[in-house]
């Protein structure tokens, strides 16, 4: 290590002490630093270094006597710099493999295992959501008899999602009526965009239907409704009860968080911004103030089709980020891979 240029020698301080403040939650002071980084220097050039990280606003002292702590600036340069992800072990990939496979009839519970995978793993708040279904198509649509005057229409999306819907009829649903159904709504809608399956659009299908359309009023609401559900946000979280614990503001924050958590409507829009790329999002570069104390980490999962969702951590700012994003890495390639094996069932 001898011959470090100044910056270098910064540099590795900075880092020694971003992570010996991860792992242990107290100030860091010259000496502990010193005897842990083995640099071949002078407590002095230690503290002089530490007091210039300080000024150039890398690290805070929090009293007087203290050592020092990362500011958000700290973080941002040890993530972008010096942080190394290293791949969850060969045993934690089958874990994660074995506990989401458990799960995956459906990509609700796909990703509500996600959620709960990456909440427990890192102990942070975990959120997952569905595809945005702006990007999603209809692959396929199926009718199935619940009674002699009802049944139940199945929308399969490509991006795996499946939404249901009943509806009731005067006539009689013979299994051969509902072959005809299910033969015409798919040559009509197979295709087409979730999002415009509007009032309009469902007009415009049953006028294609000629005098077919008699009998097509109460199925043709039943996939417009279920087309809606399909093509909303919908946030899986777990791990609400840590919510103390990933926040610096205290009581006080952890209730803004709350109430921003119960939002669905903000909560799906602000994950949803999140970039394409695995990113961490530090303290006050997050969107929203009740995160301005919090780390937001994320990445996105791939499903049929291309379109994607994302998984997120909401964690302190003392958090071990590098192991948090091997995690949630191979949690989203797990996640994404079982959701598109449904789209081709």
């Amino acid at each position: 290590m001898r011959g470090l240029e100044p910056a270098a020698r910064k540099q590795k301080i900075l880092s020694a002490v971003v992570e010996r403040y991860i792992r242990s939650g107290e100030p860091v002071g010259s000496k502990a630093l010193l005897a842990e980084s083995g640099l071949p220097v002078s407590s002095a050039t230690v503290r002089n270094d530490m007091a210039d990280l300080t000024e150039k606003g890398y690290l805070v002292q929090p009293h007087t006597s203290a050592g020092r702590i990362p500011t958000e600036s700290g973080y941002r340069y040890y993530v972008d710099n010096v942080m190394k992800v290293v791949p969850v072990s060969e045993r934690g990939r089958e874990y994660i493999s074995e506990t989401l496979s458990q799960k995956s009839e459906s990509p609700e519970s796909i990703l509500q295992g996600a959620a709960d995978i990456l909440s427990r793993l890192t102990d942070s708040i975990a959120l997952a959501t569905t595809p945005d279904g702006a990007e999603t198509r209809i692959r396929r649509i199926k009718f199935i008899s619940t009674g002699a005057h009802s049944g139940m229409v199945v929308v399969i999306a490509s991006s795996g999602v499946i939404k249901t819907r009943l509806f009731r009829c005067e006539f009689l649903l013979t299994p051969e009526l509902l072959t005809v159904f299910e033969r015409a709504f798919n040559d009509s809608f197979t295709g087409v965009m979730i999002s415009s399956v509007t009032r309009p659009f469902v007009q415009t299908a049953a006028a294609g239907f000629g005098e077919l359309s008699l009998f097509m009023t109460s199925p043709l609401l039943a996939v417009m409704e279920a087309c809606e559900q399909a093509a909303t946000v919908s946030v899986f979280h777990s791990g609400y009860g840590r919510l103390m614990n990933v926040t610096e503001a205290g009581v006080a924050g952890a209730r803004r968080i709350w109430d921003f958590l119960q939002n669905e409507s903000d909560l799906a829009a602000m994950l949803n911004r999140l970039p394409q790329t695995p990113s961490v999002m530090i303290g006050r570069e997050n969107s929203r103030t009740e995160l301005s104390q919090s780390a937001v980490i994320s990445a996105r999962y791939t499903a049929g089709d291309g379109v994607s969702g994302v998984l997120a951590a909401i964690a302190p700012l003392r958090t071990d980020y590098a192991r948090t994003l091997s995690v949630i890495d191979c949690v989203t390639e797990q996640a994404g891979g079982l959701i598109a094996g449904l789209t081709e069932v």
